[in-house]
């Protein structure tokens, strides 16, 4: 059995990026593990916590230890990822040399309402996911545009087409991340 963390870039209520990520997950074989990681009140990296981290720290620390692949999904802010998401990189890649997210298998998505996808929010995540030496699976790129007509207002994935393709993609996953 294999164990996966989901971690939501977007915080908000009824995000797409988590209907994208459940839609991920639809693919997953039936005995996977799966657990969303909350991101949400993870107090912001500081160093000076590297000594005495917040308990917060800790627990997600260990959180990300335990799950053998990830699955990301972030929408795009500004041409670039959430805060909330780069925070958690951050957070589990300290202290410096202590990283918990070297050599986990992880499959990022990035998605958009619009036509673009978040495609520059996905090559940024990618940039921080390779300097943490994770083993990205890169094909297929996961750029998913114009989600509000593909989702209903609780940020679930509607659309048949994208729902069977995504679910794929998460079966491509499996295999990728238990080779």
């Amino acid at each position: 059995m294999t164990k996966y963390g989901v971690i939501i870039g977007s915080i908000r209520k009824n995000s797409y990026s988590l209907g994208v990520a459940e839609a991920l997950v639809a693919g997953l074989p039936e005995d996977a593990e799966v657990t969303y990681l909350d991101i949400a009140k993870l107090p912001l990296y500081n160093q000076d916590y590297d000594e005495a981290s917040p308990a917060e720290y800790t627990e997600f620390r260990e959180a990300v230890k335990a799950q053998d692949a990830f699955i990301m999904v972030t929408p795009e802010h500004n041409r670039s990822i959430p805060a909330a998401l780069k925070n958690a990189l951050d957070v589990a890649s300290r202290p410096w040399g202590q990283s918990v997210w070297a050599g986990k298998p992880v499959l990022p998505a990035s998605q958009s309402i619009s036509g673009i996808a978040g495609v520059v929010a996905h090559h940024v995540l990618r940039n921080s996911l390779d300097f943490l030496d994770m083993k990205i699976m890169h094909q297929p790129e996961l750029y998913i545009g114009n989600t509000m007509a593909l989702a209903n207002e609780d940020g679930k994935i509607t659309n048949e087409d994208t729902k069977g393709f995504l679910a794929g993609v998460g079966a491509q996953f499996a295999e990728f991340a238990t080779k």
